[in-house]
């Protein structure tokens, strides 16, 4: 791959990892429940899981959505009830109790298992490797999920950085509710684009 379309790469990672989806309003309500320091396994299951999502579609993953249409259906259902149950999660999160949210934030293992079901992280990971990848070699499709895990980092680190700065607005249980509320909501809404593509 030459500079120039690495480059390209790199933006356009960058740009689909911090623009709002399911992971960056997780981020932002674990953030604003949790803190950074507990989110970090969150963050860093989402990096690792969409990197090894980015490569194996890479490798034609992709193509057996092409040849077995039901598949990318079933694939939807799962993934839409999976996140209707995040939502409701995150809308059901408790007000914390001195300093600390009760509940847990997802584990390294969750966040990366996520990727999977998560309807934004497959438009993303096919479109990097059909507009980005040279063919389909293992050096090719590594090449571009190196360059979305080198940017998936730093904006995925935004927004729960957000998240933890919101918590000095969140101290009032009635706020930290209606936040996640707000966030449940939008998680919800963020299945809309997908659901009527």
């Amino acid at each position: 791959m030459d500079t120039t379309l690495f480059l390209a790469l790199l933006a356009f990672a960058f740009v689909t990892s911090v623009t709002p989806g399911p992971n960056n309003l997780m981020l932002l309500a674990s953030g604003a429940n949790f803190g950074l320091n507990r989110t970090l396994p969150h963050m860093l299951g989402i990096t690792l899981g969409f990197t090894s999502m980015v490569f194996i579609v890479g490798l034609g993953l992709a193509e057996a959505f092409e040849t077995f249409p039901l598949l990318r259906q079933v694939m939807l259902v799962v993934a839409v009830l999976y996140m209707l149950w995040l939502a409701w999660k995150i809308a059901h999160a408790s007000a914390p109790k001195e300093g600390e949210a009760d509940g847990k934030p997802m584990t390294l293992l969750q966040a990366a298992a996520f990727q999977w079901v998560n309807p934004k992280a497959w438009i993303m990971a096919i479109g990097a490797q059909t507009n980005y990848a040279q063919d389909t070699t293992w050096s090719a499709a590594g090449i571009v999920a190196i360059g979305f895990m080198f940017m998936n980092v730093p904006a995925i680190t935004i927004w729960a950085w957000l998240g933890q700065e919101m918590r000095r607005i969140l101290t009032n249980p009635r706020r930290l509710v209606a936040f996640n509320w707000t966030m449940a909501a939008l998680l919800v809404a963020s299945l809309l684009p997908i659901l009527f593509h």
